[in-house]
């Protein structure tokens, strides 16, 4: 593990978040969609299973993916403004068998500010650790998906929706090609 659990497990969770918003495919097309990302990433405490919710998280994807695309200065307001706009309060928390991790937000706010400030905290451990390069964008060519480099020797090029084993496929059919022409 190179950062916190908690660390890790928000900037997981922000990246799967942001690639909700496919262009071509809506990652979170209702309610259900919700519960099920909600369940599939560990986020516990309020929420609502409600439409207005689900638009308020569906409007952050937008607002973080700003986070893979800006020089550490602007990502440094960004952060910054994130939690001075939820109100953020770190402390150490611990529920649901966890360990002690921070939030920095109670548990029943609105599940988008908890996002938006889950987020926000992994960012600015790696803003503080000299790792902001670890936010990258998929190498696949037909890809918008963004990805946390969280190997040892930073080496992850491409996200989790299988564009590794595209290119794979794409290079060994090319020197396939190749070898017989």
């Amino acid at each position: 593990m190179l950062f916190a659990h908690d660390t890790e497990c928000a900037l997981v969770a922000a990246a799967a978040l942001v690639n909700t918003a496919d262009p071509d495919r809506e990652g979170l097309p209702d309610v259900a969609a919700l519960d099920r990302f909600c369940a599939a990433h560990g986020w516990t405490g309020r929420h609502e299973h409600t439409d207005a919710e689900l638009r308020q998280v569906q409007a952050l994807r937008l607002r973080l993916r700003r986070l893979w695309h800006t020089d550490v200065d602007e990502v440094v307001k960004f952060v910054n403004g994130l939690l001075r706009e939820s109100r953020a309060l770190p402390q150490l928390i611990r529920h649901d068998d966890e360990p002690y991790h921070l939030h920095a937000v109670p548990r029943d706010a609105p599940l988008a500010t908890r996002m938006a400030v889950e987020a926000a905290m992994g960012v600015a451990d790696l803003v503080r650790a000299g790792e902001l390069s670890r936010l990258r964008s998929c190498e696949h060519p037909d890809c918008h998906n963004v990805l946390v480099d969280l190997s040892k020797n930073r080496s992850r090029r491409f996200c989790d929706a299988g564009c590794g084993n595209r290119a794979a496929v794409t290079a060994y059919r090319a020197r396939k090609a190749a070898s017989h022409s």
